[in-house]
């Protein structure tokens, strides 16, 4: 296509096929192996661009969860929650659908059920095959219904410290969702219910509160790390960060209008 990687930054900016490119995935994961998103860090500005286009998605995707089997432990949990990421942003998503619902649901249940297993034991083939199909639905779900705030900020902090983006993400998410959750608090009452907790008789507030602490109780089974202080983050970078974050392809579908300031608050939050 030309020029240089980052005119590509954005939505749907090539103009001419891609080679074609089987994808034959290890992790579960990112679903990078099925969407039309890639990621590229710019090493100069250290900022993660987005590019979101649908010539970048893969001829053919393969998941095998036998190829999965030798994660180790840290991998499995940081990847499992990009996962987990993917699927309550793209059900909290301003473009969701009753199609991209449903895989964001099912998504989300799967996770709930199998990776607290896949961290404790990595040869538990039942565990890693559900977290496979687990993945595989989130990015069918973000690949239609886009993501939100917590890629949006997540991105830049691995492109300025140089972390994992699943960590990042899972630190991020409560926060997150809970600055989302007057723009859709019912769909929180939701996720509850998919990561297996009873709301039965709460109110739609109480159910939403009870989808947060879900998210952050699974974070911490699987053992990641509490805040962002652990990862190095300083306040200093955060004001740069989020106005990096405010331009991010995935920040356009977040279900709360966002100011500049909430999102340096949003950071320090997860500190």
């Amino acid at each position: 296509n030309g020029g240089e990687i980052k005119d590509f930054a954005g939505v749907n900016k090539s103009t001419k096929p891609m080679t074609a490119l089987i994808a034959i995935n290890t992790t579960a994961g990112t679903a990078s192996e099925m969407t039309r998103f890639c990621i590229i860090t710019n090493s100069e500005t250290h900022v993660k661009m987005a590019i979101v286009d649908w010539r970048c998605t893969p001829t053919v995707s393969v998941n095998d969860p036998v190829l999965m089997m030798g994660m180790p432990p840290a991998l499995t949990a940081a990847t499992g929650m990009d996962a987990l990421t993917h699927s309550v942003e793209a059900y909290m998503s301003t473009i969701a659908t009753p199609v991209t619902d449903s895989a964001a649901l099912m998504s989300m249940k799967l996770i709930g059920e199998n990776l607290r297993q896949a961290v404790a034991n990595g040869q538990n083939f039942e565990a890693r095959n559900n977290m496979a199909y687990a993945q595989f639905l989130g990015g069918m779900a973000f690949n239609n219904a886009s993501l939100g705030y917590v890629h949006a900020m997540a991105h830049q902090l691995g492109g300025f410290y140089d972390l994992p983006h699943g960590v990042c993400n899972a630190i991020l998410l409560p926060h997150v969702e809970r600055y989302n959750l007057n723009a859709n608090p019912k769909r929180l009452g939701d996720i509850a219910v998919a990561l297996g907790e009873n709301i039965e008789g709460l109110s739609v507030r109480d159910a939403a509160e009870k989808g947060l602490d879900a998210i952050v109780k699974l974070s911490q089974d699987v053992g990641i790390p509490s805040g962002l202080t652990e990862l190095g983050a300083k306040e200093k970078d955060f004001e740069l960060m989020a106005t990096n974050a405010m331009n991010d392809a995935c920040a356009g579908t977040n279900p709360a209008t966002v100011k500049l300031a909430d999102v340096v608050q949003i950071f320090k939050n997860a500190m």
